[in-house]
């Protein structure tokens, strides 16, 4: 199972065209809109566990197409990096 990061989505996007649009390269697993808490509307990015080929498919097929006048940008999820800013 590999999770994606989908960014530079449309701020209207729907749950369900989020999904279909990886679902034409395989069975999405689970998925998350990052939504604003107080407008409701999508932030801007979201993540989709797929299978592993199907996953490197729907990078392959999605990173760098348009939706809405967006480029999308589509790769694995890379773990946050733990820098030295911040409270302590």
């Amino acid at each position: 199972m590999i999770r994606l990061y989908a960014g530079n989505l449309p701020a209207d996007i729907t749950e369900k065209e989020f999904t279909e649009l990886f679902a034409e390269f395989g069975r999405v697993f689970n998925y998350e809109l990052a939504r604003d808490i107080f407008s409701g509307r999508c932030r801007g990015f979201g993540f989709i566990e797929m299978e592993g080929h199907e996953a490197r498919a729907a990078i392959t097929g999605l990173n760098g197409r348009s939706l809405r006048g967006s480029s999308l940008r589509v790769n694995e999820e890379r773990p946050k990096a733990r820098g030295r800013g911040g409270r302590r």
